[in-house]
């Protein structure tokens, strides 16, 4: 095992004296081809080009004498110390931090970054990373070959963004761009790369400042509101009420990096209450009226989603995969043609027995495990202890049962 492992931080700033003390008396160094090249190394290091990192501590855990690890911007930061602390290479690391890349970024584009989702995109995680751009108004991508800008403005396809593009900060050829969403993929762009992403409406408004990133106390509390709080004439609809809504979204478990469709919109209540949970919502009905209530719901509530007007099942063919989706309207049809997609989750209500025992049986077919639930709720008038309102629904939810690779 080596000695001592320092990693050393590397934003384009001269070393400090820590870092070429560490570095004067390393007999192994580490890191990307611009690190090698420093002259603080010394001759005699062994010096280890960095690709995999695991591949790199296998190579330090069985070297005798001192290693330095170089990487770019803070090493603690989605960096290099997670893997090297990893209980299987048994090496105890000291640390000499930079500004991270993320918080160089910011500065460059001269803008606050407490408020800001940070996300790290590779091939595995770049459906996920897009999702959280479509959900908030501010994100940072740290990009990788194959997940960079120019796959990030394609899969943000219908969505409009502005990207501040930084490239390989901290050296003489960092430059920083200013394009829409729908011309990064126009360009080539140099590794390293940073991606700001802004856009959409901003938050409610609120007290700030205590908690980075997402404030997850923003706006009301609970998970679904009251239907007047939708504002549609007459009532909301049978799928819509409020303990149905409250069930639903239990059921769909929404959570940030996913994708919702929510089909059959209606008033917008419950796809705005998914992205109050921080997921990405495509919300799509066939009525202009209903598109037009959901956007004002999304308004009122400080949350990004997306609004397609057409008729399901044609309108869904060309929408990015969902990871969950509750159909609101189109019956089994429509969930049908939702099961073709694969979502992990399909959620849905009847109005009788026959109609969820079709559906069920569709969800099935189509390899989903299936459960229903007859709710019934009952609205009182807490003044006279006297019923108001009875709802009754059969709630259906079909998981998948094979796990799938992830897309």
């Amino acid at each position: 095992m080596a000695d001592r492992v320092t990693v050393i931080g590397w934003d384009g700033s001269p070393p400090t004296e820590a870092a070429r003390a560490a570095l004067g008396a390393a007999t192994l160094v580490a890191g990307a081809a611009h690190h090698l090249e420093l002259p603080e190394i010394p001759p005699a290091a062994e010096r280890v080009r960095l690709g995999s990192v695991a591949l790199a501590a296998r190579r330090i855990a069985g070297h005798r004498g001192t290693a330095v690890v170089l990487a770019d911007g803070d090493p603690g930061f989605f960096g290099v110390v997670r893997t090297l602390r990893a209980p299987e290479f048994g090496l105890e690391v000291e640390v000499v931090p930079a500004v991270s890349s993320v918080a160089a970024a910011f500065a460059r584009a001269g803008m606050p970054w407490d408020d800001a989702q940070v996300v790290v995109a590779h091939r595995r995680t770049l459906r996920r990373a897009v999702n959280v751009c479509r959900a908030h108004t501010k994100v940072a991508v740290l990009t990788s070959p194959g997940a960079g800008p120019a796959e990030l403005g394609l899969l943000l396809e219908g969505v409009h963004r502005t990207f501040v593009i930084c490239e390989e900060l901290g050296t003489a050829r960092e430059q920083v761009t200013v394009v829409t969403s729908d011309k990064a993929a126009d360009h080539t762009w140099r590794d390293p790369n940073v991606v700001i992403v802004i856009g959409g409406r901003a938050a409610v408004a609120g007290d700030s400042g205590w908690i980075a990133g997402r404030d997850p106390g923003t706006g009301p509390r609970g998970w679904v509101q009251p239907d007047q709080e939708y504002g549609a004439r007459g009532g909301l609809g049978e799928g819509e009420t409020q303990l149905l809504r409250a069930a639903q979204l239990a059921r769909l478990g929404p959570r940030v990096g996913d994708l919702v469709w929510d089909i059959g919109c209606g008033s917008g209540a419950l796809a705005t209450e998914a992205a109050r949970a921080g997921a990405a919502v495509i919300a799509v009905d066939r009525l202009p009226e209903a598109c037009a209530r959901t956007e004002a719901a999304a308004r009122r509530f400080g949350v990004q989603l997306q609004v397609v007007h057409g008729t399901a099942p044609h309108v869904l063919e060309n929408l990015p995969e969902p990871d969950v989706v509750r159909v609101g309207g189109g019956g089994a049809a429509v969930v049908s043609a939702v099961a073709d997609r694969r979502p992990q989750r399909i959620v849905t209500h009847a109005a009788t027995r026959d109609e969820a025992e079709l559906v069920g049986r569709g969800l099935t077919e189509h390899g989903y495990r299936v459960e229903c639930a007859l709710l019934q709720s009952v609205e009182l008038d807490t003044r006279a202890w006297t019923e108001t309102e009875r709802n009754v629904a059969f709630l259906l939810t079909g998981e998948i049962q094979r796990r799938e690779a992830p897309r």
